[in-house]
């Protein structure tokens, strides 16, 4: 009985699998210079609203 259901269990993970990598097949992946240049942006940003204003003056 345990290796029925094992074996159920092993076919269940490949077919899922199977039917994720085919749904993901045609996604369009942004390329690496533009999540580079989108993640300094944003560090960019955060650095600069972290930084002391000059009107202590």
């Amino acid at each position: 009985m345990a290796f029925w259901l094992i074996l159920a269990l092993v076919f269940g993970v490949v077919i899922g699998n199977l039917m994720l990598l085919k749904h993901t097949a045609n996604m369009k992946m942004p390329s690496l210079k533009q999540r580079h240049s989108e993640s300094d942006a944003k560090t960019e940003d955060e650095q600069d609203s972290s930084k002391p204003s000059a009107k202590d003056d």
